[in-house]
């Protein structure tokens, strides 16, 4: 078994040595907990820079009944002013086969420091890329998006 990545365009070329740890079969992602069977191999972890992002990454439910991920490092801009929105974001879901890998998820956060994009859509967008992603129905995965002040207003979006 291997990684799986939603493909966006871009991943490691053929040879490359960007391939995750494994165990002599190849089949183990690289503490142990074996990957789904899907092209590509997690491509993110233990590389530095945004050069590996592949798309989010997954690796298989080791038994987990429910996840959550917190960041405060998603930077969007305003669709009307250009300016940047700081954003905090939580995503919970109740993994079936795949779990969210940290490192591809800080990856493609960092996507959208340079698109324009309203609080509510954004939250919208990240729900259905994230579920896509772990092959869940979009109402499995929970996202809460806070917009943090700017011009003394708030906003949080969840869906």
């Amino acid at each position: 078994m291997r990684g799986f990545s939603v493909p966006c365009g871009r991943g490691l070329p053929p040879g490359s040595r960007g391939r995750p740890r494994c165990d002599p079969a190849g089949n183990l992602y690289s503490c142990g907990v074996a990957t789904t069977e899907r092209p590509g191999g997690l491509v993110a972890l233990g590389h530095a820079g945004s050069d590996h992002y592949a798309g989010l990454e997954c690796f298989a439910n080791p038994g987990v009944h429910s996840v959550e991920l917190t960041s405060d490092e998603l930077t969007a801009l305003c669709p009307i002013t250009g300016q940047p929105d700081l954003y905090r974001l939580t995503i919970a879901y109740r993994p079936e086969a795949l779990c969210l890998e940290s490192k591809s998820l800080k990856l493609y956060l960092s996507r959208f420091r340079n698109e324009g994009c309203f609080c509510e859509a954004l939250a919208v967008r990240i729900r259905d890329e994230v579920a896509l992603a772990l092959a869940l129905e979009a109402d499995r995965v929970s996202i809460s998006l806070e917009q943090k002040a700017r011009g003394g207003i708030t906003i949080t979006a969840r869906v």
